[in-house]
């Protein structure tokens, strides 16, 4: 992923959500509507959102140290992480208490009819350029991938989290809309209640597939098949390697991969032709996978018998041959005696 783009999408997000949060909060204390105190607090929650993914974003950038010897890129998806959890409680939950505590005592817009309306439209407009932002961003690493294949398989995740909190938002925004709308027609502010539980519910929905997404991140995911191709392809693609005996790849973070091998190698003559070997298939490696930046690759001489005890070494002396069992050593009987049962 473009780092960069990512960058932009979240401050166009962050700035249309701070001035969409300053504007429900007015529209909510002109009218004491519940809808608009719910989509106020849903864009006080993004705006922190975006301010911890662009925080995690400068501390990923952080050289490694002996402490943290892969360095710091997992920080990323700690943040998105957070960005879940926020979203679940400030967003989501605290809407869903607001509809309940509507529902119980329910009271029409009495006053500045016009306001929530024409401050939920304008918000839609705004939300709308951020959501294209989003999109336009995402356009340009997403390929033919469809849009739920690329938020379940993205490894940077700051794309995935603004393109479903944009939607939220916006989806957010019609059911406030609804509920606001309802709510001046009828005058029964049971509408607006429901139209606070129905953000509630789209909240907590969308904080949930953020957290499932960002676990699977955590744990740490391996390289996508077509990547591992490529690497496959790169290892066994000169005279330097005979076969790949095992390898595993692991994401250190949204532009950084690990790959670790041991490799069946040829005979050689010196320890230096080892080494140029290995640095070729190292070179290879990058070419055609750039993120993969640290690589480990172990040689080794392959052997059928190793295999097929799947022991995950090669060499022959890894697995001696086995004999036939030893017969266990039995003492002679003493004069006079007689082995048992003769």
């Amino acid at each position: 992923m473009s780092a960069n783009g990512g960058t932009k999408a979240i401050v166009a997000a962050l700035l249309a959500n701070v001035g969409i949060a300053i504007t429900k909060f007015i529209a909510f204390l002109l009218t004491n509507s519940s809808s608009m105190l719910a989509e106020s607090i849903h864009s006080v929650a993004d705006s922190g959102n975006q301010g911890l993914l662009l925080l995690g974003g400068r501390r990923a950038k952080r050289a490694a140290t002996p402490e943290h010897p892969f360095g710091y890129g997992r920080e990323r998806y700690i943040y998105a992480f957070i960005v879940s959890i926020v979203l679940f409680s400030l967003g989501g939950l605290f809407a869903l208490y607001e509809a309940w505590h509507k529902a119980a005592d329910p009271h029409p817009i009495k006053s500045w009819h016009w306001v929530p309306v024409v401050v939920l439209v304008s918000a839609i407009v705004m939300e709308s350029f951020s959501f294209r932002t989003a999109i336009k961003e995402s356009n340009h690493i997403r390929g033919s991938q469809s849009w739920v294949h690329f938020i379940r398989r993205a490894k940077a995740p700051e794309l995935p989290v603004v393109l479903l909190e944009d939607l939220g938002a916006l989806v957010g925004l019609v059911f406030a809309l609804f509920g606001v709308g309802m709510t001046l027609i009828t005058g029964d502010g049971r509408w607006d209640a429901a139209g606070t539980a129905m953000i509630g519910i789209l909240l907590v929905a969308i904080a949930i597939v953020l957290a499932i997404e960002t676990k699977s991140l955590l744990l740490g995911e391996g390289a996508e098949p077509k990547d591992l191709a490529a690497i496959e392809q790169a290892v066994t693609g000169g005279p330097e390697v005979e076969r790949i005996i095992h390898m595993k790849t692991l994401y250190l973070g949204p532009e950084e991969l690990l790959v670790a091998a041991k490799i069946a190698v040829p005979a050689c003559e010196s320890a230096e032709d080892l080494a140029r070997g290995i640095n070729a298939v190292e070179a290879r490696i990058r070419g055609a996978v750039p993120i993969a930046r640290v690589i480990y690759l172990e040689p080794d001489i392959w052997s059928a018998a190793a295999e097929r005890a799947g022991t995950g070494a090669a060499a022959p002396t890894a697995v001696p041959d086995q004999g036939p069992a030893p017969v266990p050593y039995a003492a002679e009987p003493a004069a006079g005696e007689s082995r048992a049962g003769s």
